[in-house]
């Protein structure tokens, strides 16, 4: 098994384009980091080949090994093309919130599909119901290995080692880091990077209203995957972080819609929620400042929902605002 080769080797060095348009009223810069350029369509390329790499280099996953996770899409998705490039059979577990276009590429791609279509009773969320599947399956298929994005630390360290570094290296000084939040991989690697190279960035995190991940109480309805959690992650250092900016699936949509019509950049809704975050922070933000909002995945991927108007007509905002952890 090589996870150096093919089309594993485009993973990373993705674009980064200003957005001038988009902000043009604004008295600061703003650059995305466009991680839906990743051949998998998605910044979970990254943390899905680093724990696949480092999993293989430790001897936990060998050339027959089942590789299992739970995902709401993206990961999935990351995972079912490097497992099937490794030849490696791969299981996702899913829910009733993956959009119709993961689900097909997921199965395209040649993943085993496990579904849970009824969240957890008690937190009203699918992420306990996905890990409680996970540990049976462990439980039930031999020579099997969970990648578990919510607590491997190889998950952050993708970003600890590329994403962040190449922000630094394209832009020099970064004011501000705004990076929406689920598992917490993106923003714990971005951040623990700031730190140790003693960069002045503030590092915004931008989460689901209802969110339980900076203290909600994590049962807000959102279906709009990709930001918020059920429970506060592992990855999590919240002392690492500035300040934290709530949304919800209609700010996401506004700046997806946003971003499209201004930039014809067509991105997928934690992106939306993302930009949506700047512009609710534009007051505060200093004249001069330099941007990076982390962009995570495709547009194509919300047809059915971002993209539709019938749909977003269904949607009732209900957002919390934001403050300082």
């Amino acid at each position: 098994m090589e996870p150096n080769e093919g089309v594993l080797a485009t993973i990373g060095r993705t674009p980064l384009v200003p957005l001038k348009r988009m902000f043009e009223d604004a008295p600061f810069r703003v650059y995305a980091k466009l991680e839906l350029m990743n051949p998998g369509g998605s910044a979970k390329d990254r943390p899905a080949l680093h724990m696949v790499r480092q999993a293989i280099k430790r001897g936990e996953i060998g050339p027959q090994t089942t590789v299992i996770e739970s995902s709401s899409g993206n990961l999935a998705v990351s995972l079912a093309q490097i497992c099937g490039y490794l030849g490696l059979p791969f299981i996702c577990v899913l829910d009733a919130r993956t959009t119709a276009y993961h689900l097909r590429l997921i199965r395209s791609l040649g993943a085993r599909i496990e579904w849970i279509d009824k969240p957890d009773p008690d937190t009203g969320e699918y992420l306990p119901a996905r890990i409680r599947r996970v540990k049976r399956l462990l439980a039930e298929i031999p020579d099997s290995y969970w990648t578990n994005q919510y607590g491997n630390p190889d998950n952050y360290l993708a970003h600890y080692e590329t994403t962040m570094p190449e922000l630094r290296d394209a832009l020099g000084r970064i004011d501000y880091l705004f990076c929406g939040v689920s598992t917490c991989g993106t923003i714990r690697g971005c951040s623990e990077r700031v730190r140790d190279d003693g960069l002045p960035t503030r590092v915004v995190a931008v989460d689901a209203a209802g969110s339980a991940i900076f203290g909600g109480e994590g049962r807000a309805v959102r279906r709009l995957p990709g930001l918020g959690a059920a429970i506060v992650p592992q990855q999590l250092r919240s002392e690492l972080i500035d300040r934290v900016v709530y949304v919800d699936d209609p700010d996401c949509v506004r700046g997806c819609r946003d971003l499209l019509r201004t930039e014809s950049i067509l991105a997928g809704a934690s992106s939306g929620g993302v930009l949506a975050a700047i512009r609710r922070m534009q007051a505060d933000i200093p004249a001069g400042s330099v941007c990076a909002a982390i962009l995570v995945d495709r547009g194509d991927r919300y047809w059915d929902t971002v993209y539709n108007d019938e749909w977003v007509a269904g949607l009732s905002p209900k957002t919390e605002g934001d403050r300082s952890p």
